[in-house]
């Protein structure tokens, strides 16, 4: 009976991350060890995974490099995917601080205890091992007329974004000068279930079950390339089985639209599942301040990915839509539960003069 594969989940109680986890867990032969220290965003239910031989949660953090160590040496992972980050634009223009403390230092620490643990690997053990680091497009900056490609210039806007372009510069400089078997992914923006409702899609459908203005920034005319969260779940997947070391791929639709056009449609939805008996939900709409120093348009090119791995995303974006209004329709006990989701809604990354 071979072996089966283990895989370590960096951040496995986030958005994305438990996405990767209930995918893994769908193949019996993988077992998952997921580390999270479960900020205000993380979410054990979205897991959808019990504690067991196949699946083990520990609650730390990576800055932790003793329990990172620690980890390593209990469960000889053969893979690794790191998701943990802080992650939300408005939130890193009031707090930078934790931004660099987990997005950078967090990285560095499990590039340097996980390098340490995989140049003592036995061969066999040591040529299966990939590590896989999840990065953002916003690492590119904005731009008006051209696509970025994985040569595009590290170009960040944000507080946040020059906390991911510095871990993708480490995780590059690791396969450099160790040739440690990194791969690093650039992903356009996600939506589906389980996403905290500070980010755009379930912040309006939020807002639109309270028949609350649903604020919009500048004129809404920023345009985002938005991919389903489990098609990108799919391509980090194929990087992962396919990919080579010291490679980055992109990872999005190129299928862009703007902000207001998101928003527009989310409303057209919830015209239609639950009429609101005295307007349209459009009539919410309210445009506010735009966010400082916020990227106009973010377009990726996507070549790399589809003619070297051969991943394609399958999910419409007005059905993947559909899909998750539904969702949070559904599921409004934890959308509502203030023991679940603390934010109330208020701006954030708002500066003051």
């Amino acid at each position: 009976m071979s072996k089966k594969d283990t895989y370590l989940i960096t951040g496995g109680c986030g958005f994305i991350g438990s996405a990767v986890i209930r995918h893994l867990l769908k193949n019996n032969n993988n077992i998952v060890i997921n580390i999270d220290k479960l900020s205000y965003a993380s979410n054990v239910y979205a897991v959808e995974a019990s504690e067991g031989e196949s699946y083990i949660f520990i609650k730390d953090d990576i800055i932790n490099k003793e329990k990172i160590n620690e980890i390593l040496m209990n469960y000889s992972p053969d893979y690794i995917i790191h998701l943990a980050a802080e992650s939300h634009v408005d939130r890193s223009i009031d707090n930078p601080l934790s931004f660099i403390e987990s997005n950078i230092l967090g990285t560095f620490n499990l590039l340097d205890e996980c390098y340490s643990y995989w140049k003592n690997l036995e061969r066999k053990s040591k040529d299966k091992f990939k590590f896989l680091f999840v990065s953002t497009d916003e690492v590119y900056g904005s731009t008006t007329d051209e696509s970025f490609s994985e040569l595009s210039p590290l170009r960040p806007n944000s507080p946040y974004a020059a906390s991911k372009a510095s871990a993708d510069l480490l995780a590059r400089s690791w396969f450099k000068t160790f040739n440690f078997p990194i791969m690093v992914s650039n992903c356009s923006n996600n939506y589906g279930k389980w996403q905290y409702p500070e980010k755009l899609i379930p912040l309006v459908i939020k807002k639109c079950i309270q028949n609350e203005k649903i604020p919009i920034y500048g004129n809404g005319k920023q345009e985002r390339d938005w991919i389903h969260v489990d098609d990108h779940v799919d391509g980090l997947l194929s990087i992962l089985d396919k990919g080579l070391a010291g490679q980055k791929y992109n990872i999005a639709t190129s299928k862009e639209k703007s902000n207001l056009e998101v928003v527009e449609e989310i409303c057209i939805i919830m015209d239609d599942l639950k009429p609101n008996s005295s307007n349209s939900y459009s009539e919410l709409i309210s445009f506010v301040k735009d966010r400082p120093g916020h990227d106009f348009r973010y377009s990726i090119n996507t070549d790399k990915i589809l003619n070297e791995l051969g991943w394609r995303p399958t999910t419409n974006f007005s059905d993947g839509l559909i899909e998750t209004v539904i969702w949070y329709l559904n599921n409004q006990d934890w959308l509502f539960d203030p023991d679940k989701i603390s934010y109330n809604g208020d701006r954030l990354g708002h500066l003051t003069e």
